[in-house]
């Protein structure tokens, strides 16, 4: 959808001013990260009803001082949203989470203070299941590998160099949470011909016989299956290095582990060693605890380090798997439709945290996948 499209749709015929909103006086909208243009969609949506302002933050410092009035505020990834941050707000009708993981905002001290946190769950499911598989088939065929060693002027001109690869057909492909994601991904590892299984403890029953895939009842009978593990599920206090040294022992010896969901679901520290010893033959990585990186993060030392094996068998993205030109504006065009939603006091879709609209506080519910 162009500019002009979007701003037809969000037209003045369309639009409702707020219930008890003095329009004279505009509402204010705080973009806290990751957008620094000149926010034509943004202003498409809600330039009749509010100030746009972007500030391009990495840290929550940075905010101080500029956010407090704000009547909605829509967040990325490069920074978070703290207690101190959220107790600071007067007024906040709504934090949009602009992606899928909410991790980065203290969603339960919001619903506290009577402020809804809603994300955006579908702006790149297709994105992401896209950039999981592309990484998967990268390693599994040998294609990054050899790319990287041949370059280097590295081992003879020859397949041998990857040998032995296994093709992927039969092959089980494990995923860790069935969410939107999830299932992308799974559906199109099922088109390849693998035999695709998840483990879920909070999905319900039927999903694997809605699209014909297989579910195990525990993570260690996942594990001890895997030849591909790829990780769809958020970073919650149970997920936080869900696959560490212990887990990825667990996995069968050359194995493949991806990541595309949250960095903290993995302890990347154990990777290094995991590729060494040949227990995985390979990692993908889009998502680390810290972004950027330290350049003494272990697993980034050793991806640098042309005489370590993982500077050949593993491939990291700078969180970039949610991108397309597509989904980007979808994220966009979806959290400020959010914010004005909760301006106009209409229904606010995707509240991660109990909160139906400002103010209510019901019991609160630990999220699920």
């Amino acid at each position: 959808m162009s500019y002009s499209n979007i701003e037809q749709h969000h037209n003045l015929n369309n639009g409702r001013a707020a219930p008890g909103k003095d329009m004279s006086k505009r509402f204010q909208i705080a973009i806290t990260d990751f957008i620094a243009d000149s926010l034509a969609p943004e202003k498409a949506i809600l330039g009749e009803i509010a100030e746009v302002r972007a500030f391009d933050a990495y840290d929550e410092e940075e905010l101080v001082g500029h956010i407090e009035n704000a009547d909605a505020i829509m967040i990325y990834h490069n920074l978070g949203l703290s207690r101190a941050t959220i107790d600071r707000l007067n007024g906040c009708k709504l934090i949009v989470r602009c992606g899928v993981g909410y991790d980065n905002v203290d969603h339960a001290f919001a619903r506290e203070r009577g402020i809804p946190v809603a994300n955006i769950p579908d702006y790149g499911t297709e994105d992401v299941a896209d950039s999981a598989i592309g990484l998967m088939l990268s390693l599994s065929r040998g294609i990054s590998y050899l790319n990287s060693r041949l370059r280097a002027n590295q081992g003879p001109w020859f397949y041998t160099q990857v040998a032995p690869l296994r093709r992927l057909r039969g092959q089980k492909f494990c995923v860790v949470g069935l969410g939107r994601i999830g299932i992308a991904t799974a559906l199109r590892a099922k088109a390849l011909g693998m035999d695709v299984v998840f483990y879920d403890p909070y999905k319900e029953d039927g999903y694997e016989k809605a699209i014909g895939i297989r579910r195990v009842e525990s993570l260690d009978a996942l594990l001890a299956q895997a030849s591909v593990l790829s990780l769809h599920c958020p970073l919650t206090e149970e997920t936080s290095h869900l696959i560490n040294n212990k887990t990825l022992a667990k996995m069968p010896s050359g194995s493949y582990l991806i990541n595309t969901a949250r960095g903290g679901v993995v302890d990347a520290s154990a990777i290094p060693g995991a590729i060494a010893s040949g227990q995985l033959a390979g990692a993908g990585i889009d998502v680390l605890e810290q972004e950027p990186p330290s350049g003494e993060d272990p697993l980034i030392a050793a991806w640098r380090d042309p005489a370590h094996p993982a500077h050949d068998r593993v491939l990291i993205n700078p969180h970039s798997a949610f991108y397309s030109e597509e989904g980007l504006m979808e994220m966009r065009t979806k959290g400020a439709e959010a914010c004005r939603r909760a301006l106009c006091g209409e229904p606010i879709r995707n509240i991660v945290n109990g909160l139906s609209q400002p103010s209510e506080a019901p019991a609160f519910s630990k999220p699920a996948y």
